[in-house]
């Protein structure tokens, strides 16, 4: 499982590099789809993937408000905390946490059960997700996005 989290976190950094060479308004430009804007989607890949990860260890979720981010230093800075804090739970990872069971009740009331193995297996492909949508909105600026090539990484 590190080995995709590891993936999705090269494919993050050559996103925040790419974005050290956009317009900052060009970043916070409101956009179709996803978050709403470049720099939104990038945090928003890091928060679900640390509310994801605290709900697991039955920690505190860190609560930010999405609309107060307004620089790419903060979502660096906020994806790198969240990247050290998942790190060393999968470091901890034996083949028993893939069967362990997870239950959340959402907002409205339902519960939910999920192993542990089926909730990371949807921080990756949430966070794929959205790199998809930063590379249609790369492309709608006519700046080539970050190749997300699995084999040739």
């Amino acid at each position: 499982m590190l080995e995709i989290f590891t993936y999705n976190w090269q494919v993050r950094d050559d996103w925040f590099e790419w974005c050290r060479d956009i317009d900052p308004e060009e970043l916070l430009k409101e956009r179709t789809g996803g978050m709403g804007s470049i720099l939104k989607n990038l945090f928003h890949v890091a928060d679900c993937e640390q509310i994801w990860m605290n709900q697991l260890q039955g920690t505190p979720v860190i609560r930010k408000d999405l609309h107060s981010i307004s620089t790419l230093d903060e979502v660096i800075g906020f994806s790198r905390e969240t990247r050290q804090q998942t790190e060393n739970i999968l470091s901890l990872w034996t083949p028993a946490y893939e069967k362990k069971e997870f239950t959340m009740t959402s907002k409205s009331g339902n519960s939910y059960t999920f192993t542990y193995k089926k909730v990371l297996q949807h921080i990756v492909t949430h966070e794929i997700h959205h790199m998809g949508q930063l590379s249609v909105w790369a492309r709608e600026i006519g700046i080539k996005p970050v190749s997300s090539d699995l084999i040739f990484r």
